[in-house]
């Protein structure tokens, strides 16, 4: 029987790729996104899946609601839901920052992932089964300069995807948190604000994670026998260590 993908955030980075690699596997795809252009040339480019793509800012808790409970029948029953919308602003200081900077940052990580999961989480509930896949980060463990309110969104994701399990006991419904590190893709291009030089400068030299290697691993997670629970993930490009922006780089 053919299953179920929703992903948010869809338009690029970690949320196409694991379009993409669902795809590949033969699932159907719920896709939103806040870029239109986007949604439509990924939902071409996996012409012969059955797709169902909208435009949606997931900071709209309104919006999601209504978005859900308007899903055509045959996209309702959500096997895997991939919490991906997400992003950072910004790299100053706590006492230099843009404060409308961090509040889109806890709208987005933190309140648009509890709008999609609190739509979506009942059905897997009644229905017994399902996956829950949040996006969290490494900056959620451990801290760096500038990663303040961000690394503070993503250190929710993963204790609010561990209380989901401990509500979650006595059903087949599973929770897992992918936590990556170093990767390139549009995130620091929006970190930046459209600054492509300064945007460069986080990857050169590097070899980081790709989007590909994400979807990847969310993949797998979601293929793991059924009574198998991967709590978190977390993954780092070997260039990347355990302190605060402790990168190798190539001369």
């Amino acid at each position: 029987m053919p299953q179920l993908a929703f992903i948010t955030g869809a338009t690029s980075g970690f949320g196409a790729a694991c379009a993409r690699r669902f795809a590949v596997a033969g699932w159907s795809l719920v896709l939103c996104g806040r870029r239109q252009d986007r949604l439509d040339a990924l939902r071409a480019e996996l012409a012969g899946i059955p797709v169902y793509a909208f435009p949606l800012d997931v900071r709209d808790g309104a919006a999601v609601k209504a978005a859900i409970a308007d899903l055509p029948p045959e996209f309702t029953e959500i096997d895997v839901l991939v919490n991906n919308a997400g992003l950072a602003l910004g790299l100053e200081p706590a006492h230099r920052c843009d404060m409308e900077d961090w509040e889109r940052m806890v709208d987005t990580n933190i309140k648009g992932l509890l709008y999609c999961t609190r739509a979506i989480l009942p059905g897997m509930v009644a229905r017994d089964h399902g996956h829950v896949i949040n996006i969290g980060s490494v900056a959620g463990s451990y801290p760096y300069p500038g990663g303040n309110a961000y690394g503070g969104t993503k250190a929710f994701v993963k204790q609010f995807s561990l209380n989901l399990r401990a509500d979650l006991l006595g059903t087949r419904v599973r929770v897992t948190n992918i936590e990556p590190g170093l990767a390139e893709s549009e995130f620091s291009l929006v970190r930046f604000k459209g600054d492509d030089t300064q945007a460069a400068k986080v990857y050169q030299g590097t070899q980081p994670l790709r989007p590909e290697d994400i979807a990847d691993i969310v993949y797998w997670a979601t293929s793991r026998p059924a009574h198998v629970n991967l709590n978190s993930i977390e993954v780092m490009p070997v260039c990347q260590a355990f302190a605060p922006l402790a990168i190798s780089r190539e001369s």
